[in-house]
């Protein structure tokens, strides 16, 4: 696929040069004659058959990255439930906090972005997207998942699922903090689904969160997430969100502003608070 994208590019490139030359001749004799119209038809019909190609090219290649990534992830939980079920192994030492949290940022930046096809719709679990109705998450898909706390509150914590019954419709997770070392059965309504694609703010604007909508966000350098409101969207596919959590800390009950990942910011089904 390499190989066929760079040659694919280098058509291209060829094409676009001689593109730029002939406006160039055009504009030198300051006349637009049939002969230039007639090539320049040409070129340009070239031209978009050429980047219709790469982009074919480039979405086998995200396809094929795709499958890459759900084998590994395949694998991982595999090697996970084995664990669970080998006495003979040494139990595993808890991740550091520090490294948890850069796994937890490196997740957010490899989240895919989605790059539809013109005309089609963002799809569910895109950006702010919900999930259907029907969906059910799969074996190491991460959520937030409300649980009751050891001081009989209840939060949103960063999970990971293990499994889904269909016979009680309910969920079990694995709180992502292996301090907590907790598994959790939940029904499906304390489970969110975190999105599966970023949005495209430059193409797919109606796929974001817009100012003041009320989410649950991931509050940095933690696993739990919190209620606030959006301050600004994203503006490019590589920004994230900032947001103001609520705190009653502060005079008007919001933080200052934070950025939090798309990865790490689902709706808010809680009525805002007055």
């Amino acid at each position: 696929l390499t190989s066929s994208l760079q040659e694919e590019r280098s058509r291209s490139e060829h094409n676009l040069v001689n593109i730029q030359k002939t406006h160039e001749r055009m504009q030198t004799e300051n006349k637009i004659s049939p002969y230039y119209r007639t090539k320049l038809r040409g070129l340009y019909t070239t031209a978009k058959a050429d980047a219709e190609a790469e982009c074919n090219i480039l979405r086998k290649a995200l396809d094929k990255i795709a499958e890459i990534k759900s084998l590994l992830e395949e694998r991982r939980i595999a090697a996970k439930i084995a664990g669970l079920y080998n006495d003979s192994e040494p139990p595993r030492k808890t991740m550091r906090r520090g490294v948890l949290m850069t796994l937890l940022q490196q997740s957010a930046m490899t989240l895919p972005l989605w790059i539809g096809k013109p005309g089609d719709k963002p799809p569910p679990l895109c950006g702010a997207i919900p999930a259907s109705g029907d969906y059910v998450a799969k074996p190491g898909d991460k959520v937030a998942a409300r649980v009751k706390a050891v001081d009989g509150d209840e939060q949103w914590i960063l999970a990971e699922v293990v499994s889904y019954s269909h016979a009680t419709n309910k969920y079990e997770v694995d709180d992502i903090d292996e301090e907590g070392k907790e598994r959790h059965t939940l029904s499906r309504r304390r489970i969110i689904p975190l999105p599966q694609w970023k949005a495209n703010p430059e193409t797919d604007p109606e796929a974001l969160f817009q100012k003041e909508q009320l989410v649950l966000a991931l509050y940095p350098q933690t696993t739990c997430f919190y209620r606030a409101l959006i301050h600004t969207p994203p503006q490019r596919p590589q920004d994230d969100y900032s947001v103001l959590f609520e705190d009653t800390s502060y005079a008007d009950g919001y933080s200052p502003p934070l950025n939090v990942a798309q990865r790490y910011v689902v709706a808010c089904k809680e009525p805002k608070k007055k």
